[in-house]
């Protein structure tokens, strides 16, 4: 997992990219339709706007990983709670919670297509 966190974090789609399985299932709570393009086109906006993004909290087990990141915006910060599957070595679930509240305040258009 320490791959796909810095990846994304850093704005390399391509590397994780690599890492999602090609039937890879995404959800999240953001009020949009999403599947894994999606996904990491909202990833790349963050990485792309955010001062910083921090894994303030990880549980890993065998069979994948849960995250809490904190996303520090110019004007406040946003969390991030980040559930992935795995499946020989490849994330095959990923599942986004969003503090949506924080998120429409200080990523104003983050999801909006």
């Amino acid at each position: 997992m320490d791959f796909w966190i810095r990846s994304w974090t850093s704005d390399d789609l391509p590397g994780a990219r690599k890492l999602l399985a090609p039937d890879v299932e995404a959800e999240w709570n953001l009020d949009a339709p999403v599947d894994d393009e999606e996904m990491l086109q909202v990833l790349h906006r963050i990485a792309a706007f955010a001062d910083g993004v921090s894994v303030v909290a990880r549980t890993d087990a065998v069979d994948g990983s849960a995250l809490i990141y904190d996303l520090a915006a110019p004007f406040g910060t946003a969390r991030l709670v980040e559930f992935l599957g795995v499946e020989d070595r490849r994330i095959n679930e990923v599942r986004h919670v969003y503090d949506v509240t924080a998120i429409d305040r200080f990523f104003p258009g983050l999801y909006a297509n």
